[in-house]
């Protein structure tokens, strides 16, 4: 099993590379980000919870997530692999991640991090809020809001990959293709 955690700010690239990625090496993409909305469009208990953060450009709590993420894992036991988009987001989610898949006799293999400009990002983000009808895109405060949550609460992360030797930096900029063959040359040596 080769699981991978697709890191990165909001808008550098993770679900259009998870796509990617998943098709060429026949993994399971779990975006935090559409678990969220598939429980907000139909108005589950942790999708309205979870909403009233998102509105607002915070992070969702941890055990909120954590349910949604595990609901997701058991549904596809069969995969060979998966890769996170979008989880884990602080050191207490990574924790409960390599739990979640030392439980399912496996375990994180690295985190590939898209590394992006933030101005890049702040117009990648207006340009999809044009075309998404996500309201957390269509507002410049709010996406500055989401980018500054990143670097004061989840880039720790990478520390955390490095301890563990599982961090790898990819840059996020260029063509789809070219950024996927970058995440390819890592993934090919684990």
């Amino acid at each position: 099993m080769i699981n991978i955690v697709l890191f990165g700010p909001p808008g550098a690239g993770k679900g259009t590379q998870a796509e990617h990625l998943k098709e060429k090496y026949n993994l399971k993409h779990i975006s935090t980000g559409d678990l969220f909305r598939y429980n907000i469009k139909n108005q589950t208990e942790l999708g309205l919870l979870a909403k009233s953060y998102i509105d607002k450009g915070a992070l969702v709590p941890d055990e909120v997530t954590i349910k949604m993420l595990n609901a997701k894992v058991e549904q596809h036991l069969e995969s060979k692999g998966f890769i996170f988009d979008g989880f884990p987001r602080t050191e207490a989610q990574a924790v409960s991640l390599n739990e979640l898949m030392a439980s399912k006799n496996s375990q994180i293999n690295a985190m590939i991090a898209l590394e992006v400009d933030d101005e890049i990002l702040v117009n990648r983000l207006l340009k999809r809020g044009k075309t998404s009808g996500r309201k957390d895109d269509a507002n410049e405060d709010i996406i500055r809001n989401r980018i500054k949550v990143y670097y004061n609460e989840t880039e720790v992360l990478k520390e955390f990959y490095k301890k563990e030797n599982k961090y790898y930096g990819v840059d996020g900029v260029g063509s789809i293709s070219e950024i996927t063959d970058r995440i390819s040359k890592v993934i090919d040596t684990l």
